[in-house]
């Protein structure tokens, strides 16, 4: 009885793992600080209120601060995408969680890179844990 449970629990986690790597691309190249795109590009205060629709997305609120790690550059120019991290005064000492959110949700107020890198993304920069 133990074994066949344990079988379950691996066959749902294997699953799981298996989903979250199938995430589809949200574009074919990504504008970075640096090569590894853990440089903060710019500082973004949040519009609005976003709900994540999957896993690749964060959810911001109204007035948050956003650190912005890469801008996706989709190849018609429509869906723009950037990733960040999202900071609020109840865990300033933590390290937000990164993910994605549109481009429209944002405003801009700093920016800290002066050269950017434009690269390839990778199937990685759209898996969810």
């Amino acid at each position: 009885m133990i074994s066949s449970f344990v079988c379950l629990l691996l066959v749902g986690l294997l699953q799981e793992t298996i989903m979250a790597v199938q995430m589809d691309k949200l574009a074919d190249r990504k504008v970075c600080g640096d090569a590894t795109c853990s440089h903060v590009l710019s500082m973004a205060t949040a519009l609005d209120d976003f709900i994540a629709p999957d896993c690749r997305f964060i959810n911001i609120k109204k007035g948050q601060i956003v650190y912005v790690y890469s801008k996706l550059v989709p190849a018609d120019g429509t869906g723009v995408f950037w990733s960040g991290s999202v900071y609020s005064e109840r865990y300033v000492d933590q390290m937000g969680r990164t993910g994605y959110f549109p481009a429209t949700m944002v405003k801009e107020t700093q920016k800290f890179a002066d050269t950017t890198i434009r690269m390839r993304t990778t199937d990685m920069d759209f898996y969810c844990d």
